[in-house]
């Protein structure tokens, strides 16, 4: 036994917390980025928001749409996914009422909106 080698395991454990872990906008992304994530250009600027629990994306989302001028690219109720769309300016002020809707309303903790 000496001479067998030592395996490491990993476990790894999905503990949901309420939070935003991610709120990111794209400015003018290029074309590749539409395509891969199979949406149409719009020549706007693209959001990324993660969410845990996953299903309360449905919510942040509702919030982000609500503060207008965005639109939906992708939602996944599973994973805690929501791509939007929308001018830069939009786009910030969706996940800015988002963020705080959560935070308010639902008590989570928040990312702050980051953009490249």
């Amino acid at each position: 036994m000496a001479d067998a080698k030592q395996i490491k395991r990993i476990i790894q454990e999905y503990v949901p917390g309420k939070q935003i872990t991610l709120t990111h906008i794209i400015a003018n992304p290029t074309e590749d980025v539409y395509t891969k994530l199979g949406i149409e250009n719009t020549h706007d600027s693209i959001g990324i928001m993660t969410i845990t629990p996953a299903e309360s994306v449905i919510i942040a989302a509702d919030m982000a749409l609500k503060a207008g001028g965005v639109a939906i690219g992708f939602m996944d109720r599973f994973s805690g996914t929501a791509i939007l769309h929308g001018e830069l300016t939009a786009l910030t002020e969706a996940f800015t009422h988002a963020n705080a809707g959560m935070a308010d309303k639902m008590h989570f903790t928040v990312s702050r909106v980051t953009q490249n």
